[in-house]
């Protein structure tokens, strides 16, 4: 069986946030069972050297789009401790000439016409390799172009006439909207696709849409996710055609690769621990605090967030406490970057308060040592199709306090049921989630029971091992 995986980020070549993790570790579970070939664009920050990317021989091709003919070029690499094949999809014009994967402030029709030619060259040099997938799984708005051309470009080729097209959202909130004459840059037949059955949405192209009604079966990245997008509140407007689609809806959770996020191995840590010496992790916390200016003291508890500083992270609600924040017995450090407004919300709560530190950028060596030294995660989202963080910080022994909301509700068992590995809250309220951290404060002092849930967190399994079985299933009953 042949798996062909298309995404617009790859761990560890590229990344911007938990789609990469989940594309570059997921087909190394895949790989005993089946043929898989990976393709993404080659971004202009991927270092080539280091990963040993090399250009295949006689790979230029021209596609036309708009009128205008665009030169691709071809590289590949393996994929890091498997023998899976990388492709890279090279293209000056939209890909090379930036050191972001989504760069900031890009004109909206522009980042269009970057996916759809990334989509269409993908289709075009599979061919051209002869890797005839029995399955194409496509990541998000910015591949869900590949199955609406399957359905109208290539709905006669006989080279796909046998594949099979699953879809995963991992984020609906990004849906890939813009007006009808893309179809025409993209050379799409509008009287086949720009209907309510395929790609028309209020007026316009959503190409997500046009992704769930013509793939064979669309997945969501955990099981509690998977029911929310079918309601009015969480549906961000496609929950109608999910709810026509439900056939062909699941959830998967997703997992987390343990050979990358293990503090028992990670070398970017002050000080590697397990659930046998859980006094380590104390140093990593002492590191933190001096890397951040906090005066260090065992007996605060440290609260962090890693995350992109964006709406659906509940940052808003860090806003609606932040003076209970700087008040409380804890510190808290925050890591990442997004919305100007939150970030300078960040910056100004840093340089005003005793107790609160942020870094606003992203370093995937400082995200982890603050993993390693937190007594407590936090991540109050608004929705979280799964979430990522949280698993990584279980498995280096910081607690989630979660707003019990998609992969949150799936992944947290909250305090105090049995084996409980971290805290919840319901509503999406700052006073909610204020009792939820009062609480955290008070497991704190009880080491007892503190350090009982951290070796619970610690010990739960959410690697791949067990979701990619479930994904294998699902290509196979399509492949049959």
């Amino acid at each position: 069986m042949k798996v062909l995986f298309a995404s617009a980020e790859v761990a560890p070549f590229s990344k911007a946030g938990g789609l990469a993790d989940v594309v570059g570790s997921l087909p190394k579970y895949l790989e005993k069972d089946a043929e898989i070939a990976i393709f993404t664009p080659f971004h202009g920050m991927i270092d080539a050297d280091k990963y040993g990317i090399k250009e295949l021989e006689n790979s230029e091709i021209w596609l036309t789009f708009g009128g205008m003919g665009h030169k691709f070029r071809l590289f590949m690499c393996k994929l890091p401790s498997t023998n899976i094949n990388v492709f890279f999809v090279h293209n000056d014009w939209y890909f090379t000439c930036f050191k972001e994967v989504y760069p900031k402030w890009l004109d909206t029709r522009y980042e269009h016409e970057r996916y759809i030619a990334f989509s269409l060259a993908t289709l075009e040099y599979a061919k051209l390799l002869n890797f005839r997938a029995d399955v194409i799984h496509s990541n998000d708005w910015h591949t869900a172009m590949i199955p609406v051309y399957l359905h109208s470009n290539y709905r006669f080729d006989e080279f796909w006439k046998n594949t099979k097209n699953v879809f995963e959202i991992h984020n609906l909130a990004y849906q890939g909207v813009w007006f009808e004459d893309v179809l025409d840059f993209a050379n799409m037949r509008k009287d086949i696709v720009y209907n309510e059955w395929g790609v028309e949405h209020y007026g316009k192209v959503n190409w997500m849409k046009g992704a769930i009604n013509y793939s064979d079966k669309v997945v969501a990245v955990s099981p509690t996710y998977s029911r929310e997008i079918l309601t009015g509140e969480y549906g961000e407007g496609m929950d109608y055609t999910l709810r026509m689609n439900q056939h062909k809806l699941c959830g998967i959770l997703n997992g987390i690769d343990y050979d990358v996020f293990n503090p028992k191995t990670d070398k970017s840590i002050a000080k590697n621990f397990d659930v046998n010496s859980l006094k380590d992790k104390e140093k990593n916390k002492k590191a933190v605090c001096e890397a951040f200016s906090l005066e260090y003291n065992p007996k605060r508890p440290l609260y962090v967030m890693v995350s992109r500083l964006v709406s659906q992270k509940g940052i808003d609600l860090i806003r609606d406490v932040e003076g209970e924040l700087k008040n409380v017995d804890a510190d808290f450090v925050f890591l990442g970057s997004g919305d100007k407004d939150y970030e300078n919300l960040l910056i100004w709560l840093s340089n005003n308060s005793a107790n609160i530190r942020a870094y606003v950028g992203y370093d995937a060596k400082l995200a982890n040592q603050i993993y390693a030294g937190a007594d407590f995660y936090l991540m109050p989202s608004a929705f979280e199709p799964c979430g990522l963080s949280q698993l990584i910080a279980m498995k280096y022994g910081a607690l989630p306090v979660v707003r019990a909301t998609g992969g949150l509700e799936d992944t947290v068992t909250g305090y105090p049921l049995d084996n409980s590995t971290g805290f919840k809250f319901w509503r999406y309220d700052g006073w909610d989630m204020m009792q939820a951290i009062y609480c955290s404060m008070n497991v704190f002092k009880d080491k007892y029971t503190l350090n009982a849930m951290r070796k619970s967190a610690m010990e739960a399994d959410f690697s791949w091992k067990r979701s990619s079985a479930v994904y294998l299933d699902l290509y196979r009953s399509l492949a049959s």
